[in-house]
């Protein structure tokens, strides 16, 4: 008991969290209603935790989307994983969030979250097309203003959406940045190799060549070719059909920044590598940050194959897509 007589004041300690934590307000008010110092509301906050006068509850659902975030980022040697909680049971019913569309949207504003946390001064961002990244840029804050870099890391798809086409995404995401950017002025594939290769020459294509080694974060979405052609290259003017027919016989497995790769996340190797205007597949992964933003757990296989690979550094996805993967890879070993 006679401890007792050197500890604060139980009521003292139970109003100080009421005041901290139900009413609201800050430290520097709750000292001076209290009448004690700031730092012994700090402790008088720290002791409520201590005795369990407080306590935290995580909601199960939230706290699996942790839990996964965790695993992934164990089983597969990440820098970081985001889940988008798109399972959880509030959301189960609302068809404000039961769509493939709006899951891949969820997704995208994690993603548009992390960038905007983790970019800094001088950072030169390398983006790729396609309807996530559209997405994505919606959901930037343009009141974030940075002195960063953002250059396509690859050429124009044929028959693509103008919104949807990585020239208007660097052009867009430098504007909400405040940024430079940097863009190739052509087609991503070319007929035949010599053309490609005279191209790499002109003074713009070489320029952003150049970009391409100063690269410290790249921003990718992926497309999968297995165990379907859902890529959305598979289903315009992009490829045609014996060029699909030849990455088949190649068992492609997804293409990140229109290069194409296997199981393994190694490049398949056809003649569409030396047509390709775009960062060569060994350079991109050796870019400090990948990030990859997926959803969709259709592309599992494909997320699995890039994850081996070495092709991801971060993950940012929905819940399904990221348990689909753990069991697929769990099953595989």
């Amino acid at each position: 008991m006679l401890s007792e007589v050197y500890n604060q004041s139980r009521s003292v300690i139970l109003k100080a969290a009421y005041l901290y934590y139900i009413k609201d307000l800050s430290q520097g008010e709750i000292a001076a209603m209290l009448k004690v110092s700031i730092p012994t509301v700090s402790r008088l906050i720290k002791k409520a935790k201590e005795d369990k006068i407080v306590e935290f509850v995580i909601r199960d659902p939230y706290i699996e989307c942790i839990q996964l975030e965790e695993n992934l980022k164990k089983t597969f040697g990440l820098k970081d994983v985001i889940i988008a909680p798109s399972h959880l049971p509030n959301m189960a019913n609302d068809t404000k969030y039961n769509t493939a569309e709006n899951v891949k949207k969820l997704v995208a504003l994690e993603g548009a979250r992390y960038i905007q946390r983790i970019i800094q001064t001088k950072d030169v961002l390398g983006i790729t097309w396609g309807e996530t990244m559209f997405y994505l840029i919606h959901y930037l804050n343009p009141c974030q203003k940075s002195d960063v870099t953002f250059v396509t890391l690859h050429g124009s798809i044929s028959g693509c959406e103008n919104e949807l086409d990585v020239r208007t995404l660097v052009s867009r995401m430098a504007m909400v940045f405040g940024g430079k950017k940097y863009y190739l002025l052509t087609e991503g594939l070319m007929s035949n190799k010599n053309i490609a290769s005279s191209i790499k020459n002109e003074k713009n294509i070489e320029m952003v060549y150049d970009m391409f080694d100063k690269v410290t974060i790249a921003i990718n979405g992926v497309g999968s070719f297995y165990p379907k052609f859902d890529s959305v290259l598979s289903k315009n003017d992009y490829l045609s059909k014996s060029e699909l027919e030849m990455l088949k016989n190649t068992n492609v497995v997804g293409d990140i920044a229109l290069r194409f790769f296997d199981k393994d996340g190694q490049e398949c190797n056809t003649d569409l590598k030396d047509r390709t205007i775009a960062i060569d597949f060994e350079k991109f992964k050796k870019i400090k940050t990948k990030i990859t933003i997926a959803a969709d757990e259709k592309k599992a296989d494909t997320v699995l194959a890039a994850l081996r690979g070495n092709l991801i550094d971060v993950l940012i996805t929905d819940y399904m897509l990221g348990s689909s993967i753990l069991k697929l890879a769990s099953n595989i070993e």
